[in-house]
Parts: structure tokens; sequence; C-alpha cells
């Protein structure tokens, strides 16, 4: 019997511990943040929506961005 999964990441500054295997869309509703009118960064460097559903990495630095209408 192997040992939880366990990985390390931080959202919007915020450390989070995943003690699941999950794609960055379900650490979304894990975390219950819309998947629409948002952009995610990854290190820094944008991450497209066309990779949301790749598992997410230990270590990782989340930024999630929202739209913001003004006026």
């Amino acid at each position: 019997m192997s040992a939880p999964t366990r990985i390390g990441i931080t959202v919007n500054g915020e450390d989070h511990l995943l003690t699941e295997e999950m794609s960055v869309r379900e650490l979304l509703e894990h975390l219950k943040l819309p998947d629409k009118g948002i952009a995610i960064a990854i290190g820094g460097g944008v991450f497209p929506r066309s990779r949301w559903d790749e598992p997410v990495q230990k270590g990782w630095e989340l930024e999630i961005l929202t739209a913001v209408q003004g006026g």
C-alpha cells in the first residue's frame, strides 16, 4: 500500500496541500473558483486553457486572475 499523495502548491500567495492528484480544472472546482472569466499563470507564465486537464505538479505557484468590469 503506497502513501497518500501530498502535493504542496501555492495559489494566489496561499499555501495548499493537496492529498490527491487532480487536474488544474479539478483544482478550480476544489477551491470553488469559476472556470470562466479567469486566467491562470504558473510560475509567472500564462497557463492556457488547453492545458487545464493536466495534473497539478508539486511546488507550482499559481496566480488565478479574474476579469473585472470597470467604467
